[in-house]
């Protein structure tokens, strides 16, 4: 069974059927035997069905819905979405099913918080509006402000993850759970909580709004990503955790806490054994300049390589959909490499 491309175009939909249509009364015994499965007569509404259940829909007018809801939450259209939902209010709660890009589909109240991270390829603007005021729509609608039981992550979950501060507001203010976890095969993180989500995808804009919503913090790691280590960091934290609280604070630019820790003794170029993220090379892909600075300014190595081979200034060249930050990462990390050749080649005229 085909899925329904991640730019709906009813009217290719259309010319689908006309031209199975067209085909079958031609004689082509494929389009015939499509067609036949529906109706023995060959006309427009057999095939236009027949190519709705190829997709995986019931009816013609259901495909049409899917496409329509679909759309309108791509263009953020307000009046049409209330419209729609005035004519179908199911359309707000039921999961979205048969997408290429969501193929174990996605509720619509999930799929808002997803938008401004996939604008780019659903050919979006990158600076998406309104995501908020559509998810407040879905909420006055129906939509659980919570998901369903049994959904693999809460709305608030999925738009910590993805970064949409606009929806995680909307979802906060509605009385999503702070605390809860995703599910055990969750594909982010599984029973981690929307702040970990936040801290972890590097959603600081997201961790920022759920701290002050009360969320509360779980170990030194969280802590570090919402930019306070006070009460969490002590002689027993781990040498481990200590490290993933660096690449935390690093992710966030906490830069307060990047000193603290390596005040407390955490390796500046220590690596997590469990993920394998180190400090800089993680600021250095997510283009964090104040973080790479900082860490520079502590002694860490630009020229340490991740198990892949790569340097933290190979991974700040990678394509990223926003680059505002990493030129200035770029920059300071050439700086760096230049720095340490000349001082490299100072020393070996020193030893001649």
């Amino acid at each position: 069974m085909p899925d329904l491309p991640a730019h709906p175009d009813l009217a290719q939909l259309r010319r689908q059927a006309e031209e199975l249509l067209a085909a079958a009364n031609a004689g082509d015994p494929d389009a015939r035997a499509r067609v036949a499965e529906i109706s023995d007569r060959p006309v427009l509404a057999s095939a236009q069905l027949a190519v709705a259940r190829e997709y995986g829909f019931t009816s013609w007018r259901k495909l049409k819905l899917e496409v329509e809801r679909r759309e309108i939450l791509n263009e953020r259209d307000l009046g049409r979405l209330i419209k729609l939902l005035e004519g179908e209010p199911a359309l707000a709660t039921a999961t979205m099913e048969h997408w290429c890009d969501h193929r174990r589909g996605v509720a619509p109240l999930n799929y808002v918080a997803m938008l401004r991270f996939d604008s780019h390829r659903l050919r979006l603007p990158h600076d998406l509006s309104d995501t908020g005021t559509i998810a407040r729509a879905l909420i006055a609608a129906g939509a659980p402000v919570d998901g369903r039981p049994g959904d693999p992550e809460t709305p608030l979950i999925t738009a910590a993850s993805y970064g949409d501060a606009d929806v995680a507001r909307v979802l906060i203010d509605s009385g999503a759970d702070l605390e809860a976890t995703a599910a055990p095969d969750a594909g982010g993180i599984p029973g981690g909580t929307p702040l970990l989500h936040a801290a972890v995808f590097g959603m600081t804009d997201v961790v920022d709004l759920l701290v002050k919503a009360g969320a509360p913090i779980h170990g030194v790691e969280e802590a570090a990503a919402a930019g306070d280590v006070e009460k969490c960091l002590t002689a027993k934290t781990p040498p481990q955790a200590r490290i993933r609280a660096l690449v935390m604070a690093a992710d966030h630019q906490r830069l307060n806490v990047i000193d603290e820790l390596v005040a407390a003794g955490t390796p500046v170029d220590g690596v997590d054994e469990q993920f394998g993220r180190h400090p800089l090379r993680v600021a250095s892909q997510h283009g964090r300049p104040n973080s790479v600075r900082r860490l520079l300014e502590h002694g860490a190595n630009p020229t340490l390589r991740d198990a892949e081979g790569r340097t933290p200034l190979d991974l700040c060249r990678q394509p990223h959909l926003d680059r505002s930050g990493h030129h200035q990462v770029e920059t300071l990390l050439e700086e760096a490499h230049a720095r340490g050749a000349a001082a490299t080649a100072g020393e070996r005229r020193f030893r001649q």
